[in-house]
């Protein structure tokens, strides 16, 4: 049975949440309208249609404020709940994000083949659109289907120029965004194409060389900011069940253990993310 004071403070806060979210409205909305552009952007890079993306949003704010209020009024967890609440909010986008780049990423190791098949099907003879719809044929996934778009747009009848525009925007990649460039300029000029296209993709190849040692000289220290990222929640149930259980179980049931937990979780989060940025650096 829930002590009636919890009924009445949870009700008070409820109400105080409530006129805090009429009253920064646009603040909110803003941010709203920040997360669907993003979340769209990412999944139109991943070729995923969602519909009601809006909607979807909201629905899981309101799944994880009513996770929120069940630590908090069932369980008497405000601040973990609280925390637990951001961090869970907050992984969809980031999973959405991780599958985009790793999308991006592929499609970059698979753009320094894809340019050397175009620049010996141009030097065979054949015209750039010819060339484009062997590459949609023949190219693994996922950039021949970046290849097949392009070749139903310009089919469609959209200029070339505008083909490229808009896929160089959708994958926001530099490697293709340089092969954008390089065509474009060599179709103004009227030069060689076909030895535009293989110098820039053995200067593609040279900097995914240096990106894979520099991958492999890392992969260790990667592993290691997994394990130290676990090893509190490791320590934490051997001190939960073996060392000290009742002093351990305070830190979840006081206020002050729970800002000890949560200020412990939140430097966790972030060292591990702020690791894995420094382990993955741009060349």
């Amino acid at each position: 049975m829930v002590p009636l004071e919890v009924l009445m403070g949870s009700g008070f806060i409820g109400a105080g949440l409530g006129v805090m979210a009429w009253a920064g409205a646009d603040i909110w909305g803003s941010g709203l309208d920040y997360l669907e552009r993003d979340f769209k952007a990412k999944f139109r890079r991943l070729r995923v249609r969602v519909k009601r993306l809006r909607t979807i949003i909201l629905s899981w704010l309101a799944m994880v404020g009513v996770f929120f209020a069940s630590l908090w009024i069932f369980l008497n967890l405000p601040v973990l709940g609280f925390v637990a609440a951001v961090i869970l909010f907050c992984l969809p986008w980031y999973l959405v994000r991780r599958t985009a780049r790793r999308r991006k990423e592929k499609i970059e190791d698979q753009l320094a083949d894809a340019m050397v098949s175009m620049a010996s099907a141009i030097q065979a003879g054949l015209s750039l659109a010819q060339s484009l719809e062997i590459l949609a044929e023949q190219s693994p996934h996922p950039i021949s289907q970046e290849f097949q778009q392009m070749m139903t747009e310009y089919q469609l009848g959209k200029t070339l120029d505008e083909v490229l525009e808009e896929t160089k925007e959708r994958l926001e990649s530099e490697n293709f965004a340089l092969f954008s460039a390089a065509m474009q300029a060599s179709r103004a000029s009227g030069g060689r194409l076909n030895d535009v296209i293989e110098r820039i993709a053995v200067s593609i190849r040279e900097m995914q060389r240096l990106e894979r040692k520099v991958e492999a000289e890392t992969a260790q220290a990667r592993s290691s900011a997994v394990y130290m990222a676990l090893a509190p929640f490791a320590i934490l149930a051997m001190y939960y069940f073996f060392v000290d259980p009742v002093s351990t179980t305070r830190l979840f049931t006081t206020l002050m253990g729970q800002l000890i937990l949560s200020m412990a979780l939140v430097l966790d989060v972030a060292a591990y993310l702020w690791a894995r940025r420094i382990l993955n650096p741009d060349i």
